[in-house]
């Protein structure tokens, strides 16, 4: 990936309504759709998605309306910026 990430924000989305594996297959379809979003990790048993996304190219409500879109509830999340740039 040619794309630098040194600034890239992450957010932890906790989500509702997962019920199976299928159910964070659907959501990690819906969340890398946008552009911006470098990478995505939905756990189900923790009920959370994990997206590391830049921030200038897609925002964290656009995150949430697409995991709503797909279905499900996404009822809160954490967010900040990470620290890439000390490592190679």
């Amino acid at each position: 990936m040619a794309e630098d990430v040194a600034g890239d924000h992450l957010a932890i989305i906790r989500i509702e309504g997962m019920h199976c594996h299928k159910c964070s297959q659907t959501i990690t379809k819906a969340l890398t759709q946008h552009a911006g979003v470098h990478e995505v990790e939905v756990d189900y048993p923790s009920h959370q998605a994990s997206v590391l996304f830049d921030k200038k190219q897609v925002t964290v409500q656009k995150l949430i309306d697409s995991i709503n879109d797909a279905g499900y509830r996404a009822v809160g999340f954490t967010q900040r910026q990470t620290d890439r740039a000390s490592h190679p």
